[in-house]
């Protein structure tokens, strides 16, 4: 088994508490059927999944192609044709980034984890929203960000990019996100991949892969 130096891990969904609640959270508020947003993002990441990026609104977005107020624009414009109500997109997915709390136990986890001498990154699909990077500095050796580098995963050069930032080798890495496929591309450049659902589980797994105590 590889010796591992780097711990890598998703901002959304690792470092937040789930998206799926921060999401529901916001349409609540916002007054957006959860199946129409739903139909949206389908017709988005589905059928144009496989076209080019400037087919893909979301894809276009997260590599930084697209400009915030444009992507907002669409989505409402979308999410208005079905909702049959107009939806205000001005600041919309602020609006939507404000419901994100953040998971201090796995924050805690990635500090113990570089305390005790590993390499840490973070690695994040941007929506173009403002993170809180209070801590960060203490956290992490590198943050890759995908709308600031122009790639998004999971293109394999964004994993790549990360572990140049960090000089290791994939092997020697683990990356922690809560997309299933993300871990699979990350698995394809070699790296260990844990598919986070609770700070318990990816605990227990990154405890058993690093051979050493988190608690």
């Amino acid at each position: 088994m590889a010796d591992f130096e780097c711990l890598i891990v998703d901002w959304g969904g690792v470092l937040t508490q789930p998206v799926s609640s921060a999401v529901s959270a916001w349409m609540k508020s916002d007054g957006i059927d959860e199946q129409i947003f739903e139909k949206v993002m389908g017709s988005w990441l589905g059928q144009t999944a496989g076209m080019e990026a400037q087919l893909n609104p979301v894809h276009a977005l997260e590599r930084g192609e697209l400009e915030v107020p444009l992507f907002e624009q669409r989505l409402a414009e979308e999410l208005t044709k079905y909702a049959h109500h107009e939806i205000n997109h001005h600041g919309l997915l602020q609006r939507m980034f404000d419901h994100f709390m953040q998971a201090d136990d796995m924050r805690g986890l990635v500090y113990r984890v570089r305390k005790l001498g590993y390499k840490t990154a973070l690695l994040s699909n941007s929506w173009g929203n403002q993170y809180p990077r209070s801590g960060w500095e203490d956290m992490f050796d590198a943050v890759v960000i995908s709308g600031e580098v122009g790639m998004r995963k999971p293109e394999h050069r964004i994993y790549e990019f990360t572990l140049q930032q960090v000089g290791i080798a994939a092997p020697a890495s683990v990356f922690v996100d809560d997309i299933f496929h993300n871990i699979q591309a990350a698995a394809e450049v070699g790296m260990a991949g844990i598919h986070h659902t609770t700070y318990e589980t990816t605990k227990t797994e990154l405890a058993a892969i690093l051979k050493i105590n988190l608690d």
